[in-house]
């Protein structure tokens, strides 16, 4: 038997005031999340993003077509539930950080990384007082913990749509430093993304690139791109 799937079932879509936020209503009646809480947005912007992806759904429903939808949701029904621990868990990408790990050879992907990333730990030393310091090797060697407390009370600070946003920016990148970058517009999305594959990219440059591998890259640069612009949207 064939799974069932929810076809649409109203004619207008729109947003009105909500509380502290936006609604999203459909023929006037408010959209729920999965675990039927008020989808409501922060920001007006937002909500116009999220109406306009169930404005776009024609005949059965595509969840996968409505990223906006899915992360209100996830900020929601997720975040909100448990904004300490993911907080504290996506600070912790600190003491692991993608920028602090370095090859020690070739000179060619040692000059890369260090051309790329190193300008962004002094940036994170400058603007929030945290010096992370790279290392050489895959080996974990603990970060300073005065650095790390600074990062993760920075964490700590954003809101549950800001979260919901933040976890896939560093999740995705695998550096708390690249999301929090993201977040203070310190280089424009595609480029900090860039940034987090040098080593995929010396690897193309040395054997060619992988269709397979591209694919799925492709898939998560969106999803970082989309991370991005709904960090934005909920400010």
């Amino acid at each position: 038997m064939s799974e069932w799937k929810q076809k649409r079932f109203w004619d207008k879509v729109d947003v009105a005031p909500q509380g502290d936020g936006w609604a999203v209503q459909l023929d006037g009646r408010g959209v729920k999340t999965p675990a039927k809480a008020p989808l409501v947005a922060p920001t007006r912007a937002m909500a116009q993003e999220i109406a306009a992806e169930w404005a776009a759904q024609d005949g059965e429903i595509d969840p996968t077509a409505m990223p906006f939808t899915r992360s209100a949701n996830a900020a929601i029904d997720k975040v909100q539930a448990q904004h300490a621990e993911v907080a504290d868990m996506l600070a912790a990408y600190g003491d692991s950080d993608l920028l602090c790990y370095r090859a020690d050879g070739p000179d060619g992907l040692v000059a890369r990384q260090a051309a790329g990333w190193d300008p962004l730990l002094d940036w994170a030393a400058e603007r929030f007082g945290a010096r992370l310091a790279p290392r050489q090797g895959i080996m974990h060697a603990p970060q300073d913990p005065q650095a790390l407390a600074i990062l993760t009370a920075r964490v700590h600070g954003f809101d549950n749509f800001e979260l919901a946003a933040f976890h896939d920016l560093v999740a995705l990148s695998g550096s708390l430093i690249l999301g929090l970058a993201a977040t203070e517009g310190r280089a424009p999305a595609p480029e900090l993304w860039d940034l987090s594959r040098i080593d995929e990219r010396w690897q193309e440059d040395q054997w060619g690139r992988d269709d397979e591998a591209e694919a799925q890259a492709s898939v998560r640069q969106t999803a970082f791109l989309h991370a991005d612009r709904f960090f934005r949207l909920s400010k």
